[in-house]
């Protein structure tokens, strides 16, 4: 332990002794770690609004569902509805993680205002339940659903647009019932919606379950919604659900499993990250690299003077490993305290950004740091400038002591 503190205490008296290239080094590492900071904290608020909004808008933290509803319930959507109530959940709803259960029924159909008719997809919701998933499902223009006005409906701006319609028209939607037949209802539009997807913002309209109900000539619903307080407890809360509800009978489905495009962009972005992570570690080796070895040949008498008197090759090499390692503790540490800084003010102004593929509307960006992040940037910085100050230490414990002596004429 002794010998390790020597190291670092000399590795430290070398570092202040050529400050001007130390100094050069450590900001090299420390802009590094906070360009990788900042930029993976930026894409994990991307990801953080993304998820928030995709399970707030859609899919829920979870969908309770008849067992192959996802599979096969699109061609024959009336064979897997549920029934009007659930079994008693039991510890999951007492524990409080689950926030709310709100019912609702797919379907498709026709809508037609004046000369214009439309497809749609259609979902069939309990406006007192939705409300509690907050405002993803966002209202450009008009009021949401109310349980008092159930002959009201709620369209995507995208398919409000291409049918012409405002709020307060009144549209005519047809469907087929669970019996083979059709039935249409007149409704009148409430408000307009956007969501993350544009592609759904552009077919999507939403009616009270009373409504959808009639119009379908059926009863129960084809999925219950699960929302949680926190959308780290759903896997908890899955295999709660899981173990209470009857297999047979029912299927539990977490949001991560039903969104592909969230996970395919999640994918896309980790690899992006992966990259920036690379091209910053070989600049951090480079920079370190070329500093060892000009530390090495300036100073070959020192090792020469060093050995002769005594201290060991192995010596000489956790001399410089020690060195490099302390540059990037530093550069490292320094980084960090840069990165966060920047990340809390960059969060308080907020970043306008453009709306991205497949949204509707722009948002504001940020920057989401937590501790794993800081740690693997800390654990990058020091591991870089360790493996560049390998070959370095290395050639300098293999030095000739004569070679080396005469280099102090």
């Amino acid at each position: 332990m002794q010998s390790i503190l020597l190291d670092f205490s000399l590795a430290a008296r070398n570092i202040l002794r050529q400050r001007r290239r130390s100094i050069i080094s450590i900001c090299a590492v420390a802009f590094g770690i906070t360009a990788l900071i900042l930029a993976t904290g930026f894409i994990e608020h991307i990801f953080l609004i993304f998820r928030e909004a995709t399970i707030k808008s859609q899919l829920g933290h979870l969908q309770i569902v008849k067992p192959g509803f996802h599979d096969a319930g699109k061609a024959n959507p009336y064979a897997f509805l549920l029934p009007d109530e659930l079994p008693a959940l039991g510890t999951a709803t007492e524990s409080r993680t689950i926030k709310t259960i709100a019912p609702r029924i797919s379907f498709s159909g026709l809508i037609s205002h004046g000369t214009s008719t439309i497809s749609f997809i259609g979902e069939g919701v309990s406006p007192s339940d939705e409300a509690e998933f907050g405002d993803a499902l966002q209202i450009s223009s008009g009021n949401n659903l109310s349980a008092s006005l159930p002959r009201t409906v709620i369209i995507g701006v995208g398919l409000a647009r291409n049918l012409g319609v405002k709020v307060g028209d009144t549209v005519v939607l047809l469907s087929n019932t669970t019996s083979g037949g059709t039935n249409a209802v007149e409704v009148t539009v409430r408000g307009l919606f956007h969501s993350v997807s544009k592609a759904y913002d552009d077919a999507a309209l939403r009616l009270p379950l009373v409504t959808t109900r009639e119009l379908l000539r059926t009863k129960g619903s084809h999925v219950w919604m699960v929302l949680l307080n926190d959308t780290s407890q759903t896997d908890t809360v899955l295999a709660q659900l899981k173990n209470k509800l009857p297999k047979d009978q029912f299927e539990t489905v977490p949001w991560y499993k039903l969104s592909d495009f969230y996970n395919k962009t999640a994918e896309l972005f980790t690899k992006q990250i992966q990259g920036l992570r690379l091209i910053i570690a070989l600049i951090i080796l480079l920079c370190i690299s070329n500093t060892m070895i000009m530390s090495v040949l300036e100073r070959t008498g020192e090792i020469g003077t060093a050995m002769a008197l005594g201290i060991k090759r192995s010596g000489i090499l956790r001399l410089f490993l020690s060195e490099g390692i302390l540059l990037g503790c530093i550069g490292g540490t320094i980084g960090i305290l840069v990165g966060v800084t920047l990340a809390q003010i960059i969060t308080v102004i907020g970043i306008p950004m453009p709306a991205p593929p497949g949204k509707s509307e722009g948002y504001l960006g940020g920057v989401l740091i937590n501790g794993s992040m800081c740690v693997q940037a800390f654990a990058i910085a020091v591991t870089t400038t360790l493996v560049a100050s390998i070959y370095p230490a290395w050639r300098a414990s293999r030095m000739e002591i004569v070679d080396s002596l005469r280099r102090n004429r």
